[in-house]
């Protein structure tokens, strides 16, 4: 899997014979220093801004330690994230999935949608896909992250963190360009506009500012504005007086359904704008009804789909069904097997671990719309600080982009889900261990 990279001679002697479940409980030898965190938010003119704020804000967003997995879980990861791809290719996946989505799901503008996240928990000899994000926040963080790494951050030679993190910033400039061409245009990409609502007060605003550097960088002019400032006006998206090119969409209306998203959602069906990530990506990849299609083994045949390529989707996806109410009786008696999420949540709001459900909360889940999952525990990572427990949970995050891996990041966490604000938490690298 790309991006991930491998213990140097920095860790302590013992780290190079131990394997990814060791080191995750032993190895405390590689996490990167406040100071050089500190530098490397700094490294555009941005800075000062983002440490602030990151500092007063979110002072959990970077773990302490990064976490290790094997070869063998990286290669798994990557053979899955294949698998799903080739499947969502299909045009047989595509018509069922959208036969049952909004409209606006149907439209197809061209573009792919920029930072697909797949979201794994691994174990000793198996890794489980618990999610798909189609807006996935995070991937500049990690970049600042990498170019953190020192010592026994374990990314070889000196210098290395930097180069990766550069690349990785190169290629998701090269990304934007390559939607801004998948949208249909021939001229230059110019403006770019960064949308999420009221984004001032977003938890991961700082990284807003970061890619507004990052495209400046790059003689692409960029703003940071909530959708409801924009209007659609003589066949141009408008902000001000500034025409807008493209739309980097961090909102969480994944089909633009809220009253202030009129101008953004009238634009995108014009084709007047391009627009990344966008409804139809999320019916395609992120509603979580998906999950139950791809671990449904007669459905994946009856749509065409190879016997190899199932048999890696059932062993890789933890088996997911939908929340009926025929079936009500026997999920809640075995509620402990299950996690329960809304089909279009996000950030862990209103899912359920089965084992912490009261009945309250269960009506909510028979009165909404939920899918039931099986639980595949999240792995552990040893704290290794005095402020942090003892005991961390991590996921691994692959950040991808036509169907390739970009970037593969960890986040550790305490609690039902990930969220960044657990003491020694927050982002980390993602190391191969050596064993």
């Amino acid at each position: 899997m790309q991006d991930i990279a491998t213990p140097d001679s920095s860790c302590e002697p013992g780290c190079a014979t131990q394997d990814a479940a060791q080191l995750n409980a032993s190895c405390f030898c590689a996490g990167p220093s406040a100071a050089a965190l500190a530098e490397a938010l700094q490294n555009d003119s941005a800075g000062p801004e983002v440490l602030a704020l990151i500092s007063e804000r979110c002072p959990h967003l970077f773990a302490a330690l990064p976490v290790f997995v094997s070869p063998e879980q990286s290669a798994r990861m990557a053979q899955l994230i294949g698998a799903i791809e080739e499947v969502i290719a299909l045009p047989a996946w595509q018509a069922a999935v959208l036969a049952d989505a909004p409209a606006i799901a149907r439209h197809d503008p061209g573009a792919r949608g920029v930072f697909y996240g797949y979201d794994f928990h691994v174990g000793e000899d198996a890794i489980g896909l618990i999610e798909i994000n189609t807006n996935a926040g995070g991937a500049l963080l990690n970049a600042a992250l990498a170019r953190a790494g020192h010592g026994g951050s374990a990314i070889g030679e000196a210098g290395n963190g930097a180069a990766r993190a550069l690349a990785l910033e190169e290629a998701i400039v090269d990304m934007f360009r390559a939607e801004w061409r998948l949208g249909g245009r021939t001229t230059p990409l110019r403006t770019i506009v960064i949308v999420d609502d009221d984004p001032e007060n977003q938890y991961l605003y700082p990284e807003f500012l970061m890619f507004r550097q990052l495209f400046a960088r790059h003689d692409i002019e960029a703003l940071i504005v909530d959708p409801s400032m924009l209007r659609w006006e003589a066949g141009s998206l408008w902000r001000g007086d500034l025409i807008v090119d493209l739309v980097y969409n961090r909102l969480t209306d994944f089909m633009l359904e809220a009253p202030g998203h009129a101008a953004l959602r009238d634009a995108y069906l014009a084709c007047a704008v391009v627009l990344t990530p966008h409804p139809r990506a999320h019916a395609l990849y992120a509603d979580k009804r998906n999950l139950a299609l791809l671990t449904d083994d007669a459905h994946l045949a009856a749509l065409g789909v190879a016997d190899e390529t199932r048999a890696i989707l059932l062993r890789g996806i933890p088996h997911t069904e939908l929340v009926r109410a025929d079936q009500a009786e026997r999920l809640w008696r075995t509620r402990r097997e299950w996690f329960f999420k809304p089909v279009a949540g996000y950030g862990g709001r209103a899912a359920y671990r089965g084992d912490k459900l009261t009945k309250r909360a269960w009506q909510d889940i028979l009165d909404g719309d939920y899918v039931a999952q099986a639980i595949m525990a999240p792995p552990a990572r040893t704290g290794g600080s005095a402020e942090a427990p003892d005991q961390l949970k991590f996921d691994i995050r692959s950040y991808t982009y036509d169907a390739k891996v970009q970037w593969t990041a960890a986040r550790v966490y305490q609690g039902q889900t990930t969220n960044f604000r657990t003491p020694g938490g927050g982002f980390a690298m993602v190391y191969t261990a050596n064993a």
